[in-house]
């Protein structure tokens, strides 16, 4: 009984509750409708406002609108009709310029009329003219074959013969005359270009005054005193023997006082055995390894300090770009010489001389430069590779991707080829004023004499010349003509010729002064 009342009141409790649920569901879906219903309209009111004030916007912004595309066309159509009125001024004025240009053309013909009618008049009365000419002429023609006809009876000559005559009389005032006018452009040359070239040279040379001092094959060493010599020699010659053999050098050791003699054709060896014996006097230590490790240092030393004067050359001359084997080959000039000349030193006087000479002829100043330093390059191997000095500086040059310019100067300095380029010329005029310069080489006496003989016997090997002299050491040559056999107006063209003669088969620095002397002499005895 229990247990069912319990049952139901569970039964009751659940549909109750479920009851409730469904009263409260129902209840809150009427709110919610109620609510949402409301917002929909609160939405479309605004909605409708909103749409009401876009037509008000939109329709105000399309009378602006129409109101500045009418202030636009407004504005178009003023500028256009401006233009219009520009446009038509200026039509106006081009059809008034046309209408003045017309008239001058008008005029211009009516001149041209008027002169052309004149030239048909004027060609007229020349037409006139040269037909009486041309009669006047074969007037003439005839006089002048009656008055020939009439002269060769009086003179008693045919034509030919007085022709003859003639040429020969022609021939000797022409041959006269074209002494002179030679005489004239030489003189006129002479001084013109004698004196240009004096001033370019003479400033150049003034310009690059350097120091000579002539190499010769030994060296003196000085000795602090005259124990020393013993020292160097050593026991049983061995301390000379291994300097002799490490150096290539021969060592006089003789009585000059304090000294001691070193002997060689290569400077270069001179150079490292006078480091070595300087050294070994200084220090004190003298034995063969001792000798032997001062060689091979010196020898390095040597090679570095040919290297910085390549440097110092380059860097003075203000040359750049040079291989760097290239620059020691240059610094080894310093120990070669030329006729006692040192070569670096003549080089750079060469590279000096060339660009002064380049400047004032308005050539390439650093190349004239960098061709004169190199142009005896080949000089700093040409004991050691086959061949004469200026091809193997062409090789080096070659060899090192130089210009093709400073080649070719290389190659011509001595006239070997021809010399095409103005570089070509001045390197080659400036090596002869280097070494032509009085004491910068020495000259042997046997060339010398050959020389002289050679200048008199070209001289003398003309027809009419008597004597001939090469003087003032051999850069003048005098000669003595027959004057019965030479004329005064050949005196001229025979000295022409011998300078020619002498610039084809000498080869000689500077000029050569030829001076052909003829003497008439009359002598008679008053008895």
């Amino acid at each position: 009984m229990n247990a069912t009342i319990i049952v139901i009141a569970v039964v009751v409790a659940v549909v109750a509750l479920a009851a409730g649920i469904a009263a409260g569901f129902f209840v809150g879906f009427n709110y919610r409708k109620k609510t949402a219903e409301a917002q929909i309209g609160s939405a479309e009111a605004e909605a409708t406002r909103l749409v009401n004030e876009a037509i008000k916007t939109a329709t105000q912004k399309k009378k602006e609108a129409i109101l500045e595309a009418k202030d636009e066309v407004f504005q178009m159509k003023a500028e256009v009709d401006a233009q219009k009125a520009e446009a038509d001024r200026e039509i106006k004025q081009r059809r008034a310029e046309i209408s003045r240009q017309e008239n001058r053309i008008d005029q211009k013909e009516n001149a041209l009329d008027k002169k052309t009618e004149a030239l048909e008049k004027r060609e007229e009365e020349v037409k006139k003219r040269l037909a009486e000419a041309d009669a006047h002429l074969a007037e003439a023609d005839e006089l002048r074959a009656k008055q020939m006809e009439r002269l060769e009876m009086l003179a008693g000559l045919s034509q030919a013969d007085a022709r003859e005559v003639l040429l020969n009389k022609v021939d000797e005032e022409l041959t006269h005359e074209k002494a002179l006018r030679v005489a004239t452009y030489e003189s006129d040359l002479k001084d013109d270009c004698e004196n240009i070239a004096r001033n370019m040279i003479a400033q150049a040379i003034s310009r690059c005054a350097a120091d000579h001092s002539s190499e010769t094959t030994v060296t003196v060493v000085p000795l602090p005193n005259d124990e020393m010599k013993g020292r160097i020699i050593g026991r049983e010659g061995r301390n000379i023997r291994a300097l002799e053999t490490a150096t290539g050098v021969d060592l006089i050791i003789d009585d000059t006082p304090e000294a001691i003699t070193l002997s060689s054709f290569d400077q270069t060896r001179r150079e490292v055995a006078r480091m070595t014996l300087e050294r070994l006097i200084g220090d004190g230590r003298i034995h063969p390894a001792r000798i032997e490790e001062t060689v091979e240092k010196c020898r390095r030393e040597l090679e570095l300090q040919m290297k910085r004067e390549g440097e110092r050359a380059v860097m003075e001359l203000g040359i750049h770009g040079l291989h760097p084997d290239l620059v020691k080959l240059i610094g080894r000039l310093k120990y070669r010489t030329s006729f006692g000349q040192n070569a670096l030193t003549h080089s750079m006087e060469v590279a000096w001389l060339a660009g002064l000479l380049a400047s004032e002829l308005g050539v390439n100043v650093t190349m004239a430069r960098r061709a004169g330093l190199l142009h005896d390059i080949g000089k700093a191997l040409d004991h050691e590779i086959e061949g004469s000095h200026v091809q193997i500086g062409v090789d080096i040059c070659r060899k090192y991707k130089e210009n093709s310019q400073v080649i070719h100067a290389v190659e011509a300095h001595h006239g070997d080829v021809e010399p095409k380029t103005p570089l070509a010329f001045i390197v080659q005029a400036a090596d002869a004023i280097s070494a032509a310069r009085p004491g910068a080489r020495r000259e042997n006496v046997e060339s010398y004499v050959r020389r002289l003989e050679n200048l008199e016997e070209i001289a003398s090997g003309f027809e009419g010349v008597e004597q001939a002299f090469a003087v003032q050491a051999g850069r003048e040559v005098r000669i003595m003509v027959k004057p019965d056999v030479i004329g005064d107006d050949q005196v001229i063209l025979l000295a022409r010729t011998i300078a020619r003669k002498i610039e084809e088969s000498l080869d000689y620095p500077g000029q050569i002064k030829v001076n052909v002397i003829r003497e008439s002499r009359a002598v008679e005895y008053a008895k």
